[in-house]
Formats: C-alpha cells, structure tokens, sequence
C-alpha cells in the first residue's frame, strides 16, 4: 500500500512512520508532508526515499529542495491538496495540526482516497462539506482514539440498536485543582498531560476539555448521531476510550493501552488487525467514569454550544482556541483566560451557513483577529 504522511514530524505522524517501518514490505511511503521542520522532513524523505513532498511556506521549500536534490517540493495549502491527490497515493494520513489540513483532507475525498483523518479540524470547522464529498462509507477512517473506539464498535451494530455513544476524557492535569488554583497554572504543568504524550496544542485543549468539545463535534458528524445521544464520560485511567450503550441496557465499550499507535496502525492496516506493541494488562485493572462539571470545564460546554448551533460557530470556535492556547504557551494570558476568550469571541460571532469552504474561511479569520484582540488587551494589563 502506497501511503501519504501530511503531518510527519509531528507526534502522530512521527508514530506512523515508527508503523510503517514495523511491517517492511507492506507499506510504500510516496508522499511528506510538515510545518515548518525543515531538517527533519528532509531526514525522512532521505530515509524512506520519498522524493513527494510538502512544507507549510514558500521559503522554507526553498530550504528543502537544497536538502533534497531531485524532490518535487511543494508548500501551503496547494501543496498539501496536491499530493492527498497523487495518482500513485492508495492511503493519505492526514495529521496536519489546524484548518489547513482542511485542503488535503477534502482532496484526498474527493480523489476517491482513503482517508486516515487524525486532523479533528476537517470535521469540527467543516464538518458538512467533509462528509458530503465522502463517496463510499468506510472512506474516511478516524485514527483519534476515541473515534477509533467508535468506529470499531459500531461495526456489527445496527444503529436502532444504539440508545447512547459515549467517549471518555482523562479531565487532563487539573482535574482536582479549584478554580482560584487554575488561574497561576503554567504552560509547563499544563503540558504534563497524565496519561497521554501528544502535541502542545492538542495536549493544552485535553487540560481545557475543549479537545473532548471537538470530538462530540467530530463524532456527531461521523457518525450521525443526534446531539442527545453523544455523551462524555471523565474516565482518569484513559483505558476506556468509548462506549456504547445499547437499548437493551448491555454496554460495549472499547479498552486499551493509552498508546496512539493502535489507532494509527488500526488505520492504516484497516480491515486487518496486527498485533499491538503494547497490550493491556486486565488484571488488576480499575476503572471510575465521571461526570463532566460544569464549573470546572467551562470551555468545553461553549465549544460544544457552538458545535450545537453549527453555521460558521464551530470554525470560530477552533480558530479563536488556536490562537488562545499558543498565547498560553507563550505565556501571555493566564490559563483561566482561555476559556473567558472563547466566551469574548463565540459571543461576538453573527453565524452564518458554512455551505462553503470559502465562508469557513472567512470566519476563521475573522475569529483569529478577535482572538488576537483580546489577547493584546490582556498582555497590555500584565
């Protein structure tokens, strides 16, 4: 199988390649793809001999071709829908961070690819038009593990079956500390998520709950289900990763290892299973599931509002959070100011329909202006 990376040096797609070196002769790599790190994509294109390749700015594929003699190098969006599209691309992994991975993700659909979707903003900021260029139903397989989860238990499941799907939150790194201790949170204790190891963004959104906010979003439009019938469950343990509660009363649930490499290889082996790297210990094993307070999450019940009321709502809200959470990271608003953003900029958003790429766009640039607004009048009063 002839496989596309878009995302490779970032932890996902870092894992995969780990993958697809575990099954030599079963994998060809025909395209990569990264932000900004240079050097480490031209390492991986040298190693694996790809010579399909794809960074984020015009300059920095200057840098590239000079590392890669003999590669056709693109850059941007463009660059990124080009190679989800190559002829010779059997599978596209799609684990780019943010909504340019929204390019690739409806290129690869539409060329009739498969889809490993590890990139939540396809679905979370485009969700309606994601699904509508899918052209056969197990097109698009998710590789978050949660979806994942899902994915897999819904096969043999009819959907009248179905009374509820569940997906389960760790509660991240302050899920016992009050509201006061949340506002001298640091961006390095925010990062020590307890359970999993992912990028700074994502890890930021897992501390919030705001990640678990876009994968209801996510899995609302996957899998089409009714709002009333996603729940989210904190499970600390992160063994659990969904479940299913079906209108008989039994329960399915989903368990293993906290190790994103089983969704990754689940994905990319799909239908066929191959043994894991690590395997879950059942004895002893203790599982709590919680529910979400509301106090102590807020974030996460506004991005899932504006999931609710869709329009252009969910494509600002990712925006806004971008920008907020690298103001964190960067030590320009407290922790807390996150979610008070959130609130500033989804309150201040006139929705309108995302029937088109072009007016999620136009949201998302908008939000990340008022993003950018209200962290200056914060960073102004520090």
């Amino acid at each position: 199988m002839r496989v596309a990376v878009l995302g490779s040096t970032g932890s996902i797609g870092l894992q995969a390649l780990e993958e697809i070196q575990r099954f030599p002769g079963r994998f060809e790599l025909a395209a990569l793809a990264a932000g900004r790190n240079v050097a480490l994509l031209a390492q991986q294109a040298r190693t694996f001999g790809v010579r399909e390749l794809c960074v984020a700015e015009e300059a920095d594929a200057v840098k590239l071709q000079k590392l890669v003699p003999g590669a056709r190098v693109r850059f941007g969006p463009q660059g990124l829908a080009e190679l989800a599209a190559l002829p010779h691309v059997d599978l596209v992994l799609n684990a780019v961070v943010g909504a340019v991975g929204i390019f690739p993700t409806l290129s690869a659909l539409r060329a009739g690819k498969r889809l490993a979707l590890a990139n939540k903003e396809s679905l979370v900021v485009a969700g309606e038009l994601v699904m509508h260029a899918r052209q056969y139903p197990d097109q698009i397989v998710p590789v978050d593990s949660e979806h994942a989860a899902l994915w897999q238990l819904f096969q043999g499941v009819r959907r009248e079956e179905v009374a509820r799907a569940w997906i389960t939150a760790s509660g991240g790194p302050f899920r016992h500390r009050s509201e006061e201790e949340l506002k001298d949170v640091t961006p390095e204790e925010a990062l020590n998520h307890p359970t999993w190891r992912m990028g700074p963004r994502i890890t930021v959104d897992s501390a919030t709950l705001v990640n678990k906010a876009f994968e209801v979003i996510e899995a609302h439009r996957l899998f089409a289900l009714p709002w009333d019938r996603i729940g989210v469950l904190l499970h600390p343990e992160s063994k659990v990763h969904a479940l299913l509660e079906l209108v008989d009363g039994s329960i399915l649930a989903q368990l293993a290892y906290p190790d994103m490499r089983l969704p990754i290889r689940a994905a990319l082996t799909y239908p066929e299973r191959l043994p894991p790297a690590i395997p879950l210990p059942l004895a002893p094993l203790t599982l709590v599931f919680q529910e979400v307070p509301r106090d102590r999450y807020p974030a996460f019940w506004l991005v899932l509002r504006a999931g609710q009321e869709g329009g252009t709502l969910p494509a600002v809200a990712n925006a806004a959070d971008e920008v907020l959470v690298a103001a964190f990271l960067a030590k320009k608003i407290p922790f807390t100011a996150i979610a008070a953003g959130l609130e500033h900029v989804l309150s201040r958003h006139t929705k309108t329909e995302a029937s088109s790429l072009e007016e999620v766009l136009v949201a998302d640039r908008w939000a990340r202006e008022e993003a950018e607004k209200f962290v200056d009048g914060i960073f102004r009063r520090i």
